[in-house]
């Protein structure tokens, strides 16, 4: 069960270092709305994150209340924390809003100080403004960011997760090498990889696949098609591992026989860009350092046109269509400073339409307190399969 994901102790630190701040804001009472962090409170993981639910999260430890609609309710009932489960529209059309405003008023929470979650994703601006209208005085924060800045720092039994998920994601690149062939259509080489991770116990990713060959590789985010393998194609993954709900990103260039001079000449800048950016990963460096030391190498070498992507960012526990956090290498600003115990992408790419090809590598990064740790057991060198 997945409330049996971390102990029972683990759970109370994360609610008890919840509840301080939010002492520190002046709530007391948090309308917890992300998916990512009510699964962190409480173990949740089913797909009540399509449409609305909310974690009512008190000041005061007690039975953890939320809505969900009634599909949810005997899974969220059986395998999480929440011991009140409230669901709607199961037998007749229900507003979930209007069902979050009737367990406030019965539970006299309109009289408290309350926050309320914005997440980019799971609540829509109709559900906000008619939430915002109910709450009326009652709302005095919207901490959106709060419990994601909490949990940036993984506990043990998180990196152990992500290890895991990392190892789902290398079956994946084991089954691409093992299946590419003149011939293959990407969709079958894309089906292979899936079944060795689900056959790995992986689960299903918060993103799909990127996969392209040939001259697709030059679309950053493109989705496997028919088209066949030839001789000379580069081949491009980007796809996530993923156990338990947290995941890791892993990102491969590979090449159908023989590379060209000009695709090994492209490897090899985003190569000596992605050994950069690990290279300036550890505790207490600023997040935008690694980013600088891509950004000198790509535009030296001229392909900073290239550039379209972030050189990295944190990687938490995910639900579509995200995983990541908000530790984004980009810019030249960021608020955060790298900790022992976050977990980080890097992924400096070189996309290039003009020349109908693109390359980009990822892996995910333990940061330690000396540098950081690649957790992928599987080469970035580009393999000529």
């Amino acid at each position: 069960m997945s409330k049996d994901d971390f102990s029972l102790q683990e759970f109370e630190d994360r609610q008890t270092r919840v509840r301080k701040e939010m002492e520190k804001i002046g709530i007391d009472l948090l309308l917890v709305m992300h998916p990512v962090h009510i699964l962190w409170l409480t173990g949740n993981r089913t797909k009540g994150y399509q449409t609305l639910q909310c974690l009512f999260f008190t000041l005061e430890p007690g039975p953890l209340t939320i809505t969900c609609r009634m599909a949810e309710v005997a899974e969220i009932l059986a395998t999480t924390l929440c011991t009140d489960v409230r669901g709607w529209a199961g037998y007749v059309p229900e507003d979930p809003v209007d069902v979050m405003h009737r367990i406030m008023k019965e539970k006299s929470w309109l009289k408290r100080r309350v926050g309320l979650e914005v997440p980019m994703y799971y609540l829509s601006p109709q559900q906000y403004l008619a939430i915002k209208s109910f709450l009326g005085k009652a709302l005095v924060a919207e901490p959106t960011m709060m419990i994601t800045d909490l949990k940036l720092v993984k506990s043990p039994k998180e990196i152990e997760y992500i290890r895991k998920a990392t190892a789902i994601a290398d079956e994946g690149l084991k089954a691409l090498i093992a299946s590419a062939a003149e011939g293959k259509m990407e969709c079958e080489l894309v089906a292979e990889m899936h079944r060795a991770m689900y056959a790995a116990g992986g689960d299903i990713s918060p993103s799909p696949m990127n996969f392209a060959t040939g001259e697709r590789t030059a679309f950053a985010h493109a989705f496997h098609s028919e088209r066949r393998l030839r001789k000379g194609d580069f081949i491009q993954c980007e796809y996530g591992g993923v156990y338990h709900r947290y995941c890791s990103t892993i990102g491969r260039q590979y090449v159908l026989g023989k590379p060209t001079n000009r695709m090994r000449e492209v490897y090899d800048v985003v190569r000596e860009a992605f050994d950069a950016c690990k290279a300036e990963i550890r505790d207490g460096v600023p997040a935008v350092k690694p980013h600088q030391a891509v950004l000198k190498i790509i535009g030296k070498a001229g392909l900073e046109h290239g550039r379209v992507h972030t050189s990295g960012y944190g990687i938490a526990p995910g639900f579509p269509p995200s995983w990541g956090e908000p530790i984004h290498m980009w810019g030249s600003e960021s608020p955060y400073t790298l900790q022992a115990g976050m977990v980080l992408s890097v992924e400096p790419p070189a996309y290039l339409p003009d020349e109908k090809m693109g390359v980009r590598i990822i892996d995910d990064v333990l940061v330690t307190k000396t540098g950081c740790e690649t957790l992928s057991k599987v080469t970035p060198d580009l393999l000529e399969l």
